[in-house]
């Protein structure tokens, strides 16, 4: 009889922030190591927040980012990261969405802040963390 069901199942994560490649906490050390699939862009607005920045999702706005397959390892590593919890009471929320790169689209988690957590802060013009300076150590 076939296993196929206990095979892991390889999702795609949408990262906007420090996650992304070179920001503080880059993606790339988690094991089993991501797999760097393309830079993307998601509608929704981004906010500073000051160490990191608090997408949320929807609207006008557009987030650029970077489209990872990973394990589900690494996603319950990212959950805890990102203060995720299961009554959604946590700074994150995880959500799945399509986003969108130059030639291809992926149904991706993403996470998504706490609306009440961005209340009064910035908006990052342009929407990318990395060209506001977000990327420091």
């Amino acid at each position: 009889m076939p296993h196929s069901s206990s095979a892991p199942v390889a999702r795609h994560v949408f990262v906007y922030g420090t996650l992304r490649h070179g920001g503080r906490n880059d993606i790339a050390r988690y094991e089993p190591a991501p797999v760097f699939v393309a830079r993307a862009t998601l509608a929704g607005t981004l906010y500073d927040l000051g160490t990191h920045p608090g997408a949320v999702l929807g609207g006008d706005g557009c987030i650029q980012g970077e489209v990872y397959r990973i394990t589900a390892e690494v996603e319950r590593e990212l959950d805890v990261l990102e203060e995720v919890n299961d009554d959604d009471t946590g700074e994150y929320l995880k959500r799945e969405r399509t986003v969108r790169g130059e030639t291809a689209s992926w149904d991706c988690l993403v996470y998504e802040i706490q609306p009440d957590r961005v209340v009064g802060m910035p908006v990052i013009a342009g929407g990318d963390w990395l060209l506001k300076g977000g990327n420091e150590p």
